[in-house]
């Protein structure tokens, strides 16, 4: 079979996956509307001319629903990866250098001596990264709001009921991440607890420090919803908030957004508020500003979709990013 086609349907998907056997199968789930799923297309093509024995599969993520939710897929651009019909690792995002680096290394390519050493060194920063990347950062199936399993459902109420502010990763939406975390941390099941860069430890570990009061002292303080509002709006000079992130926006007008913002080449920071309905809805009020997405740059709110339209169309748009008007 040709190595680049499309799947309209779960059967068509299924029988590509049968027809590459042991080889490894790329599935690229895709929608329309999205320019960066247009964009990694043309990657795909470029890696399917260097890759023969590698199939490149590209799917309408909403067209067929039932392949999606079966593999958890929620927003796009989507990469899951198999061999002999088996998922094999994932890749969430418009990512062109590490979608490169997965199909040379799952289908075979890029052995120790080739750059295996160095992709262990760049996963471990990587998981350093995401574990400072707050006080207290869980690491779990789902999000906060959707746990998707029992263990993280308890481990998000424990914390909630003890007042504890934490940041989460949903270990479901990168394979690397959800696998390397278990080598790094030396923990072999999920949630994991992490708090100023350490483990703490899972499920029955904050059990524990809750039944003995410890819990509140090992974990920070929870701050005032104010002041984390403030917090996340400083962290960049240019902050959107949005639905979705750079790579998948989640809505149309957070789409569009977006394109206005990457043709100005300034650099900016995104914020899910899909991911965290306290700041979804506590930022409305903080800022009296009742729809998303919402752009901020030192500090300061500049507006939504509209506002940024109308200082694209008079010219303003790059110096009010700047700060300077």
């Amino acid at each position: 079979m040709a190595n680049l086609v499309e799947a309209t349907s779960r059967q068509q998907f299924e029988e590509l996956l049968s027809k590459a056997g042991k080889n490894l199968t790329v599935v690229h789930f895709q929608a329309e509307w999205a320019p960066q799923c247009g964009q990694m297309n043309d990657v795909m093509a470029e890696l399917a001319k260097q890759h023969a024995q590698v199939a490149f599969v590209k799917m309408e993520a909403e067209s067929v629903a039932e392949v999606s939710q079966k593999y958890e897929v929620s927003s796009v651009p989507t990469f899951l990866f198999f061999k002999a019909g088996e998922k094999v690792d994932r890749l969430d995002g418009a990512h062109a250098a590490e979608l490169t680096k997965k199909v040379q290394r799952l289908a075979g390519y890029g052995g120790p001596d080739d750059g295996g050493a160095a992709a262990g060194s760049d996963l471990n920063q990587r998981l350093k990264k995401l574990i400072n990347a707050g006080p207290c950062m869980l690491f779990m199936k789902g999000s906060p709001q959707e746990p998707r399993c029992g263990f993280s459902r308890q481990i998000v109420a424990l914390l909630k009921e003890h007042n504890i502010r934490f940041s989460s990763f949903d270990i479901l939406s990168d394979e690397e991440v959800r696998q390397g975390l278990k080598t790094y941390s030396n923990w072999p099941t999920y949630p994991q607890l992490y708090v100023n860069g350490e483990l703490v430890g899972g499920l029955d570990i904050v059990k524990e420090l809750a039944a003995s009061g410890e819990l509140e002292n090992t974990c920070p303080k929870a701050v005032s919803l104010e002041h984390r509002l403030k917090t996340i709006i400083n962290q960049s000079p240019i902050m959107l908030f949005m639905k979705g992130n750079k790579q998948a926006a989640k809505c149309g007008f957070s789409r569009q957004i977006l394109e206005v913002l990457n043709g100005t080449g300034l650099d900016y920071d995104t914020f899910d508020i899909l991911q965290d309905e306290e700041v979804r809805q506590g930022l409305k009020t903080y800022s009296n500003w009742p729809t998303y997405p919402q752009l901020y740059v030192k500090g300061e709110l500049i507006g939504g979709l509209d506002i940024v339209k109308e200082l694209k169309e008079s010219g303003e748009l790059v110096s009010v990013l700047k700060g300077e008007s």
